[in-house]
């Protein structure tokens, strides 16, 4: 039998580094319950993996497209479940996460119309 090897850890500082946050946004996404440590040091300092990294790489990319700390928490639990997920269960947390597909289309729709009227703003100031 072998032995599974213990996932690469990082400390706050690094993740924070890696993801373009802030040691204090990290701590807060904890305080909340979107993003938890794999585990602590010996002196109580957090531990992140690189699936704490992805995780909230989702959610530095929702926080942009106005997406609630709520829809956060929604859509990473649908993502958790997903890889535990029998045949049935897969089929309908599949459905719930084509519903953020459709919203976060409609939301990019939205954001794209908006830097159209910016570029159209500036062509006017820019004319004068």
């Amino acid at each position: 039998m072998t032995e599974r090897a213990a996932p690469a850890t990082m400390h706050i500082g690094e993740l924070a580094d890696r993801t373009g946050l802030s040691n204090r946004t990290i701590r807060h996404y904890d305080e909340i319950g979107l993003l938890h440590p794999s585990g602590r040091t010996e002196g109580g300092f957090r531990l992140y993996t690189d699936t704490d990294l992805a995780r909230l790489l989702i959610i530095r990319r929702m926080k942009p497209l106005g997406f609630t700390l709520e829809q956060m928490a929604e859509l990473l639990a649908v993502v958790d479940a997903l890889e535990a997920a029998d045949d049935t269960d897969r089929e309908r947390l599949r459905g719930q996460v084509d519903e953020y597909i459709r919203d976060t289309e409609e939301r990019r729709a939205k954001l794209e119309q908006h830097l159209g009227m910016a570029d159209e703003f500036l062509g006017i100031l820019r004319s004068r």
